[in-house]
């Protein structure tokens, strides 16, 4: 596959409401480009009985088929997480974690609403008060502090590196660096301090974040922490784009036509909010991706690429 230097539709999320955007966008003749990982929809692993005509079916085998079916009306695909989405005038440049850029017309975020947590103590009470799940959103606050960043892969080795930009001193706790190559060997050439092969036991804390405990024994002392686990959160990305969010903070804001406060940027699925259904998700990928395709087919002029031609 030979991918374009800018896409009508970019699309963030192999889920339901990401392959039916894609269809549906890709069908109106746009350029379209999927990012992400079938096996990360919560659809993969579910089994499904309550859709319309179809009983009886693995999600694993739906998304295995909505996939080709993107394919065939012409959808490139890459399975790569986004770390950063740049505006510029009425493009947007969206990063990868192989160091990728990609310029859009157009972005429908599809990703799901799953929020990875560690589940260990200390981390839902001290929520806001050290512990964080947004290094964009969170991090200069932080600034000359010690800090821990948690997490194994690329939203986790980002974080890490514009933490050590920002904070005074970074811990980067992992099982395995698990993120593109690139991005490992920034990392390890950052300063950072790296504690690989453990987990976070425990954070503790009165009032804030006063440290953590490792699983192998240790204690590390930091002011912050900063959950970072799988790829670059949806919510992340959004809010650096100004993309505003519903009343409860937890999901993207959208109108009928699935369409965001910031121009050019849709909305679908489960990151909208319940309910929880593929039902939904379909219906509003579909609205979202045509909605797209019409959007990026308004904009004048041949789009630049992300290199800027």
């Amino acid at each position: 596959m030979t991918l374009r230097d800018c896409y009508d539709v970019v699309i963030l999320g192999v889920g339901p409401a990401g392959l039916q955007a894609a269809v549906h966008a890709a069908r109106r003749k746009a350029s379209v480009l999927l990012l992400g990982s079938a096996r990360k929809s919560s659809l993969f692993t579910a089994h499904i009985e309550n859709y319309f005509s179809l009983f009886n079916i693995s999600g694993e085998e739906m998304l295995k088929r909505g996939m080709a079916q993107a394919r065939q009306f012409g959808a490139d695909m890459l399975e790569e997480s986004v770390l950063s989405i740049a505006p510029e005038e009425n493009i947007y440049t969206v990063n990868t974690e192989n160091g990728r850029a990609v310029a859009a017309k157009s972005i429908i975020f599809a990703t799901g609403s799953k929020r990875n947590t560690l589940g260990v103590k200390g981390e839902k009470d001290l929520l806001g008060r050290g512990v964080s799940y947004c290094v964009d959103c969170d991090g200069h606050f932080f600034r000359g502090q010690e800090v821990c960043v948690v997490g194994n892969e690329s939203a986790a080795a980002d974080g890490a590196l514009t933490l050590t930009k920002i904070a005074g001193a970074v811990h980067l706790v992992c099982e395995e660096l698990a993120a593109a190559e690139n991005l490992r060997e920034e990392v390890y050439a950052s300063g950072a301090v790296i504690h690989e092969g453990v987990r976070v036991a425990a954070i503790q804390g009165e009032e804030a974040v006063e440290g953590v405990s490792l699983s192998d024994g240790r204690h590390i002392v930091v002011q912050g922490v900063f959950i970072e686990l799988g790829a670059k959160g949806v919510l992340q990305l959004a809010l650096t784009l100004g993309v505003a969010l519903d009343d409860t903070m937890k999901y993207i804001q959208t109108n009928k036509q699935q369409e965001t406060n910031v121009t050019g940027i849709f909305a679908a699925g489960d990151i909208c909010g319940m309910p929880w259904q593929l039902a939904k998700a379909v219906g509003e990928g579909c609205i979202a991706g045509m909605g797209a395709a019409a959007y990026a087919k308004k904009l004048k002029g041949r789009c630049r690429t992300a290199a800027g031609e």
